[in-house]
């Protein structure tokens, strides 16, 4: 699934990134270190962590869509990150549960 399609599905707006990532499994965490640890290659991140460590992650794990909830903002730093990793940022009003319910179509990311 491309970030844009992700997007369509969790009322949200790509932020950053082409649209064109793309996603297979979906992982929902707000601790960076369990995502680390849990996350697999192909997800999409569905998180309220809203800073450079969180594309750190993505990047080590292998994620290259991350959805903000709560319509978190995304900071500059965040967004110059997610761009040198390309990695796309999506920003939904939606809660962690709801958008995983908008994701169910996608297989749990594990490691």
């Amino acid at each position: 699934m491309t970030a844009n399609e992700i997007a369509r599905r969790v009322s949200g707006k790509l932020e950053v990134g082409t649209g064109e990532e793309t996603a297979s499994t979906v992982y929902v965490g707000d601790l960076l270190s369990d995502v680390m640890g849990h996350a697999g290659e192909e997800c999409v991140l569905v998180t309220i962590q809203n800073h450079l460590n969180a594309i750190a992650v993505c990047t080590l794990v292998g994620c290259q869509v991350v959805v903000l909830c709560h319509n978190r903002p995304v900071p500059p730093d965040m967004a110059q990150g997610a761009k040198d990793e390309e990695v796309s940022i999506i920003v939904s009003p939606l809660s962690q549960f709801e958008v995983a319910m908008a994701l169910k179509d996608l297989a749990p990311s594990r490691k």
